[in-house]
């Protein structure tokens, strides 16, 4: 679609008109911060802070961030305005909005609209003017808790206290189901290119079925940029809809909430175990954790931006990474046979895992960043490769996908994998307890 060839200019109030109305966000353990909006209006949900300094239509609209307030403490927000192709999905997916200062005006040749016409059109709320370092000080040494934003006037901290209180986290909730697709759907759209860029061609591939627990487009993209038919499903769809399609591996998706709380998704993913290649992304990383007999635990505050510098424990070769995730994998909890990959530098939390036998790799953060740097891009194309008939060996599966690069000669699964799968004791089939 076209471009306007000059900034989209506001329709809201400056910050400086008697518009403005005061703002406060009560957090679940009674502390308050305050802050200014445009108009009236309140959400709930578990508050986290984002600290990457871009970004901010991509994070918005990814649907990890449903049931959440986003905290972002970029200095400026809203300064180059949204366009369609940078949408993760196809709304808005945080409750609500809070930044240091909000841009009106926006300027970028490809922006359509601004961010504060966006969120008033979807009702989404949005404080500006609040100390986001005491904020995000404060999260850090509490965690992650839940919070009421209210925006206008004549607002009572008491009874703000005492609803923030109430406000459920995301401990124990299945909220795959809120942000996943109904139906079977097809993906053919590639990644954003420059008007003058030449068109993309990519020959068929092979066919890659996503299960959908939230999925943000820009994986489905670079899934298409590396040469797969791209077959998006629900995350709940049981293993025979799965199967049915015929593809050649499966990505479990990421999305939101407690991923102990995604039960149809882990049968689905139990079910497919040594019969197809499997990669899991973010939350679908953790019910591939879970799917094999291990557990997720809860971070204190999670780990959200887009410099977060993860090692490989072999190679020790360091990517910087995108990550948008409050829960991970416990590294003891995982069965024999499938073992860590890659580390968290910050904190030592798992950030990757493989299962050879099985066909099955885990990666925490996200490889296709969508905002975040490109270190981990080659994930997909060497996954995509691997389901080639003829190129990589089962046991090339896992280590080609963590080499660094544009993908690597190699292949797909082989029968090898039957064999593998009952040397690890996965609960809830046949070779396991339970």
């Amino acid at each position: 679609m076209g471009y306007p060839l000059f900034p989209v200019h506001p329709t809201r109030p400056d910050p400086c008109d008697d518009g403005v109305v005061p703002a406060l966000l009560a957090l679940a353990d009674g502390a308050v911060f305050r802050g200014f909006a445009w108009a009236q209006g309140e959400a709930a949900g578990e508050v986290v802070f984002n600290t990457s300094m871009f970004g901010y239509q991509e994070m918005l609209t990814d649907p990890s961030y449903h049931g959440q307030i986003l905290v972002l403490t970029a200095p400026h927000v809203g300064n180059v305005g949204l366009n369609p192709e940078d949408d993760e999905s196809g709304r808005v997916w945080a409750q609500g909005l809070i930044v240091p200062d909000f841009s009106l005006y926006c300027s970028n040749w490809r922006a359509v609209m601004t961010l504060a016409d966006r969120l008033d059109a979807e009702g989404v709320p949005v404080g500006w003017g609040f100390d986001t370092r005491a904020l995000v000080l404060h999260l850090r040494a509490h965690g992650a808790l839940p919070g009421v934003l209210a925006c206008g006037a004549g607002l009572h901290e008491r009874e703000l206290r005492h609803r923030a209180a109430a406000v459920p986290g995301t401990d124990g909730r299945d909220l795959t189901g809120d942000v996943s697709r109904r139906r079977v759907e097809g993906w053919a759209a590639g990644p954003w290119r420059s008007p003058g860029a030449a068109p993309a061609v990519a020959a068929p591939g092979p066919r890659v079925v996503v299960l959908d627990c939230g999925v943000k487009r820009s994986i489905l993209r670079q899934l298409v940029a590396a040469g797969a038919e791209v077959l998006v499903v629900p995350g709940a769809a049981p293993v025979e809809d799965v199967l049915a399609l015929s593809p050649a591996g499966v990505v479990l998706s990421n999305g939101p909430g407690d991923p102990a709380a995604v039960a149809a998704t882990v049968s689905t993913a139990r079910a497919l175990l040594g019969r197809l290649p499997l990669l899991g992304i973010c939350l679908g990383h953790q019910l591939l954790a879970l799917a094999l007999g291990g557990r997720t635990y809860k971070l204190p505050f999670g780990h959200h931006g887009a410099n977060h510098p993860v090692r490989h424990k072999t190679t020790g070769e360091v990517w910087i990474t995108s990550q948008n995730h409050n829960y991970v994998v416990d590294p003891d909890s995982l069965p024999a046979g499938a073992e860590v990959t890659m580390v968290n530098l910050t904190d030592g939390s798992v950030e990757g895992f493989e299962a050879e036998g099985l066909q099955v790799v885990g990666i925490q953060f996200h490889p296709e960043a969508g905002p975040g740097p490109h270190d981990a891009l080659g994930v997909f194309s060497r996954f995509v490769q691997s389901l080639v008939p003829g190129t990589h060996s089962v046991s090339d599966f896992g280590s080609a996908l963590m080499q660094r690069g544009e993908g690597t000669e190699g292949a797909g699964p082989t029968a090898k994998a039957a064999e593998e799968k009952e040397k690890i004791a996965i609960p809830g089939t046949h070779n396991g307890e339970g």
